[in-house]
């Protein structure tokens, strides 16, 4: 067999290898690895059956599971398949290739303009006591959530921010996703963390923003209504009783997430 082993055959290796590297990186990234490490299982054992030991009964069973494998896994699995997919089409190194085609704009310069009247949408909730819940999406991309409120296309605005999260408003229940420096939805639903851990007096806001922090790479922003603190979580962290300093500084990349109650 080693024999007919040739360049060819290296390079088809590697590139296996790279796929599945890179495959595991984006399932980790959007939540779906325990679904990644399943089929890897499954195929492992498949081969083993199949091909090493050549057990032909337990071969024939497993190669029809491998025949109608994969649609039973979309059927199954299909809003863990479509946010890993989501995932996939805005991967940064996706990104990077379209900006290889398009015109080149002042990046670093856009990318802070949501900053600014964030903090002092946050700082003024808090200080009336406005309970209120923002998303600020990373890499990965947040549709899936998006579709579960109502659909924007506005600038972020702190006044509009303060105007959503009013007591009196339809959407102040909901959490606001903001990406591209757009308010792009309001009043959307998201996963909410099942940890006994935290503390009683942090609410559904709060275990909503450690939920999306745990499935996502987005950063999340709680303003307590009952307390009038601000808490931001982010990859499964959770940092309370934020200044408006501190709350900049994350919100632009100087400072990360790191205290977790």
């Amino acid at each position: 067999m080693w024999i007919h082993f040739g360049i060819k055959d290296l390079i088809d290796v590697l590139l296996v290898a790279f796929f599945l590297y890179q495959t595991y990186k984006l399932m980790k990234s959007s939540g779906t690895l325990t679904i990644f490490n399943g089929i890897v299982s499954f195929i492992v054992v498949w081969i083993l059956i199949s091909r090493v030991l050549e057990m032909r009964l337990m071969g024939a069973i497993l190669d029809k599971f491998i025949g109608v494998g994969f649609v039973v896994l979309v059927i199954l699995f299909q809003d863990e398949i479509r946010r890993f997919l989501l995932a996939l089409g805005s991967h940064k190194g996706w990104n990077f290739i379209g900006k290889l085609f398009s015109a080149r704009r002042g990046v670093e310069e856009k990318e802070g303009q949501f900053v600014a009247p964030v903090v002092l949408a946050c700082m003024n909730m808090a200080r009336k006591k406005t309970g209120a819940l923002i998303v600020i999406q990373q890499e990965m991309d947040l549709a899936i959530f998006e579709h579960t409120g109502e659909m924007f296309n506005a600038d972020v605005n702190a006044r509009l921010i303060e105007n959503i999260f009013f007591k009196n408003s339809p959407l102040h229940d909901g959490a606001m996703i903001i990406a591209d420096n757009r308010i792009r939805a309001a009043g959307c639903i998201l996963p909410v963390a099942q940890n006994a851990s935290l503390p009683k007096e942090m609410g559904l806001r709060h275990r909503s923003g450690l939920g999306m922090s745990l499935e996502t790479d987005a950063l999340v922003i709680i303003v307590s209504e009952e307390r009038g603190k601000i808490s931001v979580a982010h990859k499964g962290k959770i940092s309370v009783n934020v200044a408006a300093e501190e709350l900049q500084q994350i919100l632009s990349g100087e400072r990360e997430v790191t205290n977790y109650c």
